[in-house]
């Protein structure tokens, strides 16, 4: 390998001298191991010139093999080593907020903080760690688990949106939703939400109400988007539909949610600043 190095710089420097202060050699060793080189391949690969060296035929070829056996080399070794000196960050997110909220801008996160290297799992609920397998969760709650610390991330409000093609069967623009002929999503876990809905409009809702039930936001808000219907959403989860026209939120109405997201932490890791680095980024999400 030495002897390889000294010909591929010289190669390149087509000198034995430029070679030697870039190896931070003598120009005579250079020279010496090029020497032996060619004694154990048995060719001449310099021709000797009263100023600098140049390559022979047979030295012309063997230098663009060679040259790539170092850069394959270099790039084998950045890729699987360098890799390992990020600091990794592993973070849980339940599977909407991660999907709606998080995904969207991950390469912003990994352009400020290149040194970081993010690992993201997702969940429908979780309350607690699980095998140590998590620096950061982001879970919906009151803030109240007992195996991390929690710090809320925005005051939520939730709003009603539908289908484009559902805001005239609505009602919308007469006061009051007319669920009557609509396709309710509803996510498991935000049934109450619905009577806060009907209490604001002081209107009871249908008796029988055509519904569809579902374990996350995102799975709710997918199907209405392909099949109509309305559902409530967060307002954070809402928003990039709103602003590509996919839905509509046809009343004004906002209800402040007694739930939040929280950035979790476990008890003792609280203090990494790599997660720290994360968790103030996710903050800022809300205030950008």
């Amino acid at each position: 390998m030495t002897w390889l190095r000294a010909f591929e710089a010289s190669a390149r420097h087509n000198s034995f001298s430029a070679a030697a202060e870039e190896l931070n050699l003598t120009a005579a060793a250079v020279s010496q191991q090029i020497r032996l080189l060619e004694k154990q391949l048995g060719v001449r690969l310099f021709d000797r010139l009263p100023r600098g060296v140049a390559l022979t035929d047979i030295g012309q070829a063997y230098a663009l093999p060679v040259r790539k056996s170092f850069s394959d080399l270099q790039q084998a070794t950045e890729g699987l080593f360098a890799r390992l000196q990020r600091r990794v960050v592993r973070v849980r997110a339940s599977i909407s907020w991660a999907a709606l909220v998080l995904a969207p801008r991950l390469a912003e996160f990994r352009e400020l903080h290149p040194e970081i290297d993010l690992r993201l799992s997702t969940f429908v609920w979780a309350d607690r760690f699980e095998m140590d397998n998590s620096d950061v969760d982001i879970r919906w709650g009151y803030g109240d688990w007992a195996d991390g610390v929690a710090e809320r991330l925005v005051h939520e409000h939730a709003i009603l949106v539908c289908h484009p093609t559902d805001a005239l069967k609505l009602g919308c623009g007469q006061g009051a939703p007319d669920f009557s002929g609509t396709r309710v999503h509803q996510v498991i876990g935000f049934e109450s939400e619905w009577q806060r809905l009907s209490e604001h409009f002081n209107q009871a809702l249908p008796a029988r109400l055509m519904t569809a039930r579902y374990d996350s936001s995102l799975l709710a808000v997918l199907a209405m988007i392909s099949g109509g219907g309305a559902m409530i959403l967060l307002e954070s989860f809402a928003r990039p539909f709103l602003e590509s026209g996919q839905l509509v939120a046809p009343f004004s109405c906002r209800l402040p949610m007694n739930g939040a997201h929280y950035l979790v932490q476990p008890e003792g890791g609280s203090g990494r600043l790599d997660a720290q680095a994360f968790c103030r980024w996710a903050s800022a999400l809300y205030s950008s």
